[in-house]
C-alpha cells in the first residue's frame, strides 16, 4: 500500500475533479478512474494532466475485475468513491441508470476493495453522498441519525449505496467511511444543475428556468470547502462513521438567482432576454434539505471558509473566463429539458 497514493472514481466530474486538484496540491499522487460519460470533462483536469501526481484509467465501476487490477497496479491507500449518476431529473427520466451505476456499481468497489484487502493491507473506502437521502427535512436540521425516506430515484439509488457501504463495515469489517453533503456549487459543474445552468444562460442571453415556484429550499457549499472536509476526514475520519458535510446556509432558488443576477450585472452587460422564466415542477422535487454538521466541526475541526456571496462570485467568474469549458460539452445535454416524465 502506498500512503501517499490515492484513487478517485469519478474523478473528471466535477466534484472529483476539484478533489484531485486539492489532493495535488497535497502533494498527494491521484489515480482518477472515469468511464467518461455525458458529466465527464477532460477540461476539468487539464491543469494538472502531466502531473506527475497525476494517472488516469477509463474504466467504469461497473467492471470489477479491470477495477480490481487498478488496486493491485497502484495499490492506494484509500478510495474516494466519487463515480454516480447525479441528475434527479434525468433519474426521473431513466432510474435505470441509476441503479446500475449507484448501486451494481458501489457493489463492484466494494467487492473489489474486499478482494484485495484480504491479501495487502487495508485500502480506506471513503463513500460521498448526498443529503438528499433524508428527503423533505420540513423544521430543523438532519443529522447522522436522521432517518432515510429518499423522495426521487436517485436520491433512493445513493441511499441504496451508503446502505449497502455501511453493510461491508458491520459484516466484512471493511474500512468505511460514508458522507453526506449538501448542495455543492463552484467551477467545472455540469451546468444541467442550477447555478451553472443560469450561468449559461446568462451569458448567452437566455431566459432562466425555475421550478415551480422557486421557493424550494437548499443548503450550499462551495466545492473547495467541501473538499477540505474530505480531506481531512481522510485523514482523521472515524472508521465506519457517517459525517455530514454543509454550510448551513439555506437559500431558496429565487433568492440564489437574484444574488446571482446582481453579481453578473456587475461583471457583464446582461442581455434583454435574461430574467426569471417559472416553469412546471418535477415530479416528487423535495422542498427543503438541511444538515446539521455539527459533528465533523466537532470532532474533525472543519468549517466551511466560503461565505455564499464570495463563492458564487469565484464561480461566475470561472465560467466567463473558461468558455473553452462548455466546446467539450455536447450542447443537448446543456439545453435539454429533463424531469418531465
Amino acid at each position: 500500500m502506498k500512503k501517499n497514493t490515492v484513487l478517485v472514481t469519478g474523478g473528471l466530474g466535477f466534484i472529483g475533479s476539484n478533489l484531485i486538484e486539492f489532493l495535488i496540491d497535497k502533494k498527494i499522487r491521484v489515480i482518477n478512474v472515469d468511464k467518461v460519460s455525458y458529466s465527464s470533462n477532460f477540461y476539468n483536469v487539464k491543469d494538472f494532466i502531466k502531473s506527475k501526481y497525476y494517472k488516469f484509467y477509463k474504466i467504469d465501476i461497473i467492471k470489477k475485475n479491470k477495477f480490481l487490477k487498478v488496486l493491485n497496479k497502484e495499490k492506494p491507500s484509500a478510495v474516494f468513491n466519487l463515480a454516480a449518476e447525479t441528475h434527479v431529473d434525468r433519474s426521473i427520466d431513466s432510474p435505470h441508470e441509476f441503479v446500475t451505476n449507484n448501486i451494481i456499481g458501489v457493489y463492484n468497489v466494494l467487492e473489489a476493495i474486499r478482494k484485495y484487502n484480504v491479501s495487502n493491507k487495508n485500502i480506506k473506502l471513503i463513500h460521498i453522498s448526498t443529503d438528499e437521502v433524508f428527503g423533505d427535512v420540513k423544521k430543523g436540521r438532519s443529522d447522522e441519525n436522521y432517518k432515510y425516506q429518499p423522495s426521487s430515484p436517485y436520491a433512493a439509488s445513493k441511499a441504496s449505496s451508503d446502505h449497502l457501504v455501511s453493510s461491508y463495515y458491520r459484516t466484512y469489517k471493511l474500512p468505511v467511511i460514508i458522507t453526506n453533503c449538501s448542495n455543492n456549487y463552484g467551477p467545472k459543474q455540469h451546468p444541467e444543475k442550477l447555478i451553472p445552468k443560469l450561468i449559461y444562460n446568462i451569458l448567452n442571453n437566455k431566459p432562466l428556468p425555475i421550478y415551480g415556484n422557486g421557493l424550494n429550499s437548499r443548503e450550499w457549499i462551495y466545492v473547495k470547502d467541501h473538499c477540505e472536509a474530505l480531506y481531512k476526514i481522510f485523514l482523521d475520519g472515524k472508521i465506519g462513521s457517517f459525517y455530514n458535510i454543509g454550510s448551513n446556509k439555506n437559500l431558496n432558488n429565487i433568492q440564489v438567482t437574484k444574488e446571482l443576477l446582481k453579481i453578473a450585472k456587475k461583471a457583464i452587460k446582461v442581455g434583454g432576454k435574461v430574467r426569471i422564466k417559472f416553469i412546471k415542477d418535477r415530479p416528487g422535487h423535495d422542498k427543503r434539505y438541511a444538515l446539521n454538521s455539527k459533528k465533523i466541526i466537532k470532532e474533525l475541526n472543519w468549517k466551511p471558509k466560503t461565505n455564499f456571496n464570495k463563492g458564487l462570485k469565484l464561480t461566475f467568474a470561472w465560467y466567463k473566463d473558461n468558455k473553452m469549458y462548455y466546446k467539450y460539452l455536447n450542447k443537448k445535454d446543456i439545453t435539454q429539458r429533463l424531469g418531465k416524465k
